[in-house]
């Protein structure tokens, strides 16, 4: 961390900077910790071994590979679909902050890990495995992905138990990632982009929520509804395909269903405000802009704030939420909407998690880290040595640094206590860095 001098009305005033950088090349080795399956050779993350090897569908399909969800080791499609998605919406808009950080090539390798997974989890045109692992059972193991002897089930949606939400998400992430490989894989991104398109007819086609046909995901990742991730998914065909009748779509069901984004957030179940910023950059139509700028006013004069100033949505990983808020308002930025403010607004939100409110709230990262991330394998000390509830309930820091790790963050009033049991505030999970990569990836290019 630096520091630069301002000079305002003759005070020195003495503001933090960060190596945003830095920042993304440690949030891609989180992703690494997180990866399932056979690692590769160059796994960075050397304390990570090969786990759940035998993943396998109904009919013996193989789904090794993917990333573990949190701090546990259940695969849930949803989430993990708009981690990719995010991940590659960030990559695409902001490759300059990518390549000043040295990081195109692990940004690739991090995407690719879970679009190969998907590829396998997509069977068949309609059939999609959604979630390797059964919920319960993975939560009440504490220990390290490589000694699981726990049944891991698969779950999967078809033509006759829909998930229109899973499969629109999945077909997004799809298609951003043919984006992303246009040019350096030009197979691999057909191949991709094969999926996406099946995989959207499939969405639309057979309506329904994922959550209703995947009951163990519905304890976990339940979603709100599936109609904005139809919209969503369109968009992206769009954008990897050029052809018009996606954005048409698009349009249609964006007024048919009356999309309203009501709650401030932009997560793995409400894709509403990344919808708007993406359909207005695409027409340039008011309609759309009108509501990007209405949203971002929002969260800078109105929206719930801690009294250090971090915007304050959910109790439940308040970072992730901010880290949201703000990639959708640099987006607007990038469109030309109100972008000084915009800017400045996200740099204080990401400042914020970085030590501007007197820690840092990334593993590994900055002042007084975190180092109780309520996280099973970071927490295990190397095999053979025992790793079990004791551990999980045991004061010691975890084993191992978790390089990059978002962590849920503080409560309204700014308070944080860095205790592994405290899973509200201190679990840690794929989705939370997406939007926070990305944030980074923006500021990185400014």
């Amino acid at each position: 961390m630096k520091f630069l001098l301002v000079i305002l009305g003759g005070l020195a005033l003495c503001q933090a900077s960060y190596d945003y950088g830095d920042l993304i090349n440690k949030s891609l080795l989180f992703y690494e910790a997180q990866r399932s399956g056979k690692l590769p050779s160059d796994q960075k993350v050397t304390w990570r071994k090969d786990s759940a090897l035998n993943d396998k569908g109904e009919n013996g399909e193989d789904l090794t590979g993917g990333y573990y969800d949190a701090g546990d080791f259940v695969k849930f499609g949803f989430p993990m679909a708009y981690t990719i998605t995010v991940l590659s919406w960030g990559l695409l808009d902001y490759p300059n902050g990518y390549s000043k950080a040295g990081a195109v090539d692990e940004a690739h390798k991090a995407i690719k890990w879970g679009t190969d997974y998907f590829l396998k989890a997509h069977v068949s045109q309609n059939t999609l495995y959604g979630q390797v692992g059964n919920g319960g059972a993975d939560h009440s193991y504490w220990g390290r992905p490589e000694d699981m002897t726990m049944q891991r089930p698969a779950y999967k949606i078809d033509a006759s138990n829909p998930g229109s939400d899973l499969a629109a998400e999945t077909a997004a992430a799809l298609a951003a990632a043919s984006l992303v490989f246009k040019t350096a894989d030009p197979s691999y991104s057909s191949t991709l982009l094969t999926h996406a398109k099946q995989l959207y007819n499939f969405a639309d086609t057979s309506r329904g929520k994922y959550s209703d046909s995947i009951g163990d995901a519905n304890n976990f990742y339940s979603s709100g509804n599936y109609e904005d991730e139809l919209v969503w998914g369109a968009i992206w065909l769009y954008k990897a395909t050029g052809d018009q009748s996606y954005l048409t779509k698009a349009e249609q069901y964006y007024d048919q269903f009356e999309l309203v984004e009501w709650d401030g957030k932009f997560d793995w179940d409400s894709k509403i405000s990344g919808v708007e910023v993406l359909l207005g950059k695409i027409t340039k139509n008011s309609k759309y802009t009108d509501k990007v700028k209405g949203y971002c006013d929002w969260m800078i004069n109105s929206q719930q704030k801690t009294p250090k100033g971090l915007i304050y949505i959910d109790t439940w990983g308040t970072l992730r939420h901010a880290a949201n808020v703000a990639f959708i308002c640099l987006e607007a930025a990038s469109a030309g909407i109100s972008t000084s403010q915009y800017r400045s607004f996200a740099q204080n939100q990401i400042n914020y998690m970085l030590g501007d409110a007197g820690r840092s709230y990334v593993v590994g990262y900055g002042n007084n880290p975190p180092s109780h991330e309520q996280h099973r394998s970071s927490s295990c000390p190397d095999a053979p040595a025992t790793c079990d509830w004791n551990t999980y309930n045991g004061g010691q820091a975890n084993a191992h640094v978790l390089y990059g790790a978002l962590v849920g963050g503080p409560d309204s009033s700014d308070n944080y206590q860095d205790i592994r049991q405290d899973y509200v505030h201190n679990e840690v999970a794929c989705d939370y860095n997406a939007g926070f990569q990305s944030a980074l990836a923006a500021l990185n290019e400014l």
